[in-house]
């Protein structure tokens, strides 16, 4: 790439922000920068985010932008290079005829979805709420007795009468199986005294949210609150550093300090967030080696965890989005810790709106009592 192609491409991410109707005049000015002739989308969150809607191809070039079943008769004979989307499969990549090397799509593209429109906030707003509301509901079933994977069905069940369009995950995990992080809900029976880790992820108009709570069955395991405790400071660190200007990675290490002081270092998980917004793991990572500057408008899971293997573990995770004073809770009224800011909305000149207050979770652990 040329060093003109590194700043064209540089004030595409933190100049002004990309809106719906500049959207594909950005991703062909970045094709440029990175010298792709052609991008080949299958549907996906790249897809989607140029406007895609039907179940074929989205192929951009310089002079078409067009759905097709065809996609090597629009890209264009000298193309030297073609950006495929990552979630080609592989019988779809072996089925284009093209003379051109073909490299990752998201390296167009995922630097402009980074920083959502006001709309955009508000579908992802909508997801985490709806699936915050699920979450509340939860501590009014009865889990005593219980598997796993029944209470799984249950939840799905619920987030889609709650209005979520799709289920992108749901993870109930008990006991020992808290310590997993990737979990999958199977015929362990919920008793008195289990630690348990409940997640749910879903779509709202196109856009993802993610909540993950923490309860205890009857009672906490012996040591589980003082780890627990170490999550949520681990948590309210990580918001409270997100802001304008701040890498992802400087957040990721306000949380890593909290659990490093704590002596559960060893046990912390390897990032404490990631982005949100089209995609359920997107850009930028709250970890360390992410050096992607924060801006106003990005939308993001704050997740930190620990995990002790074979004894508990403890993730907690909520959508927030930079607002230009810090960080403001999209899943507002049950967001773990009280302490940050509720998003508003839009105000009258596009901007993101922020109140302080509002929470009604005090970082207590949710303790089950049937």
């Amino acid at each position: 790439m040329t060093a003109d192609g590194e700043r064209v491409a540089g004030e595409l991410v933190t100049g002004e922000l990309v809106t719906g109707g500049g959207r594909l005049a950005a991703a062909r000015a970045a094709m440029a920068a990175a010298g792709v002739d052609a991008l080949v989308l299958r549907p996906s969150p790249d897809f989607r985010f140029l406007g895609g809607a039907g179940d074929g191809f989205l192929v951009v070039t310089a002079e078409v932008c067009e759905e097709t079943g065809d996609p090597d008769a629009l890209v264009p004979a000298g193309a030297r290079r073609v950006g495929v989307d990552p979630e080609m499969r592989v019988r779809e990549l072996f089925g284009l005829s093209l003379e051109a090397e073909l490299v990752p799509a998201a390296a167009v593209l995922a630097p402009l979805r980074l920083r959502k429109e006001p709309d955009e906030v508000g579908a992802v707003t909508r997801a985490a709420r709806a699936v915050a509301a699920v979450l509340a509901r939860a501590r009014e079933l009865a889990w005593f007795g219980a598997t796993e994977r029944a209470m799984a069905r249950r939840l799905a069940a619920m987030l889609l009468e709650s209005g979520c369009e799709e289920i992108l995950s749901v993870v109930v995990a008990a006991g020992e199986h808290t310590a997993r992080p990737s979990h999958r809900p199977g015929d362990r029976v919920i008793n008195p005294g289990d630690a348990l880790h409940v997640s749910l992820c879903g779509r709202w108009a196109g856009y993802c949210a993610e909540v993950a709570r923490v309860f205890a069955v009857a009672e906490p395991p012996e040591d589980f609150e003082a780890m627990y405790s170490v999550v949520l400071a681990a948590h309210a660190a990580a918001r409270r550093a997100v802001r304008p200007g701040v890498t992802a990675s400087e957040v990721a290490a306000a949380a890593r300090e909290v659990i490093d002081g704590s002596g559960y270092g060893r046990f912390a998980a390897p990032h404490a967030g990631r982005g949100v917004g089209l995609s359920h793991q997107e850009g930028p990572w709250l970890r360390a080696g992410d050096d992607t500057p924060l801006q106003a408008g990005m939308t993001l899971c704050v997740e930190p965890a620990i995990y002790v293997p074979e004894l508990f573990g403890a993730r907690v995770a909520d959508v927030v989005v930079c607002g230009p004073g810090g960080a403001a809770a999209l899943d507002a009224g049950t967001i773990a810790g009280g302490e940050a800011g509720v998003w508003t909305g839009a105000d009258a000149r596009g901007g993101l709106g922020v109140v302080a207050g509002g929470l009604d979770v005090a970082g207590v652990l949710w303790v089950l009592d049937r």
